[in-house]
C-alpha cells in the first residue's frame, strides 16, 4: 500500500510546522504529501515566496523534507487553478522522479472547482508535447459527465463546450475560410469538437453566404436575389427584438426557405 498525506490548506500553513508535519509522516511510511490550494490562494510565480509561492514550496518539500514525491490539488476560487497545477508541474519537473496532478474534469468541485482534467491534458499536449491521451474523446467525454451528474456545460467552456469553435464575426469567418489556424490554436477534430458557423448580430453578409452554402451544400453566388432578401430577413429577425444571440440552426433553416432556398 502507498500512502499520500492530504496538506489541507497548505498554501497558508506556517512552513516551519509544515515541514516538520511533512517529516513526520515520511518517517512513518508517507510516500507522497499532496499540496492542497484549499481556497485557491496559491501563486504561480517562480519567485512567490511561502506559504503561497507554489513552485517554492514545491522546491522547499525537495530541499527540506524526507517525502519521496509531492502532488498539487489545486481550488479555483481566483481562477488560477490550471495556472498553479501547471506551474507546479513545471517547478518539480527534474526534482522528483514521479510527480502527481490532482484534477477534475470540467473543474467540477468544491465551490468554483478545480483544475480542468481537459486544459491540463491540452496544456501538457501544446506546450510539452505530451501525447499518452485519446484526445479525441474530450468532447464526448465532457458531454457524458455533464449528463450524467445533470451539470450544466458553459457554452464557452474551453475545449469542450458548444462555442469553443463557434465563429460568428465576418472577420474571423473569413480568417477561418482562408487559414483556420488564424483563429483556431488546433483543428477541433483533435478534441472531438466540429467547427460552427454561427449567425448573430455581428455577422454579415459573407458570413451569412457561407452558412448557407455548408446548409445547402452548394455555391451561392454574392449576386443571388434570393441571398439579399435572406440577410434582410436575417437582420430583421435579430434587430426586431433587439436580440442579444444568435439565431438556432432552425431558425436560419427556416429563414432561408423563406427567402426561396430548398433546405
Amino acid at each position: 500500500m502507498r500512502v499520500f498525506v492530504h496538506g489541507e490548506d497548505s498554501t497558508r500553513a506556517d512552513w516551519d510546522f509544515e515541514k516538520k508535519f511533512v517529516n513526520a509522516v515520511a518517517e512513518a511510511g508517507a510516500e507522497v504529501y499532496r499540496i492542497c490550494d484549499t481556497v485557491g490562494v496559491g501563486c504561480s510565480l517562480p519567485d512567490h515566496p511561502l506559504p503561497n509561492g507554489i513552485p517554492a514550496k514545491i522546491r522547499a518539500l525537495k530541499n527540506e523534507t524526507k517525502i519521496k514525491s509531492v502532488e498539487i490539488h489545486a481550488h479555483d476560487d481566483l481562477g488560477n487553478a490550471v495556472e498553479n497545477t501547471m506551474a507546479a508541474i513545471r517547478a518539480a519537473s527534474g526534482l522528483y522522479e514521479n510527480f502527481y496532478v490532482s484534477t477534475t474534469f470540467l473543474g467540477i468541485g468544491e465551490r468554483a472547482g478545480n483544475a480542468e482534467t481537459e486544459k491540463i491534458i491540452l496544456n501538457l499536449y501544446i506546450h510539452h508535447g505530451i501525447e499518452k491521451w485519446n484526445l479525441s474523446l474530450l468532447r464526448e467525454t465532457a458531454n457524458f459527465i455533464s449528463t450524467a451528474l445533470n451539470y450544466h456545460l458553459p457554452t464557452n467552456k474551453a475545449i469542450v463546450g458548444d462555442s469553443a469553435f463557434a465563429h460568428e464575426s465576418g472577420i474571423h469567418l473569413h480568417g477561418i475560410k482562408i487559414a483556420p489556424a488564424i483563429y483556431e490554436l488546433f483543428p477541433p477534430e483533435l478534441v472531438g469538437q466540429t467547427r460552427k458557423i454561427i449567425i448573430g448580430r455581428r455577422t454579415g453578409k459573407h458570413g451569412i453566404m457561407m452558412k448557407l452554402r455548408e446548409l445547402v451544400n452548394h455555391e451561392v453566388g454574392e449576386d443571388d436575389p434570393r441571398l439579399k432578401t435572406l440577410v434582410e430577413l436575417v437582420r430583421n429577425t435579430l434587430l426586431r427584438v433587439d436580440r442579444k444571440y444568435y439565431l438556432t440552426e432552425e431558425e436560419f433553416k427556416k429563414l432561408a426557405a423563406e427567402a426561396g432556398f430548398k433546405v
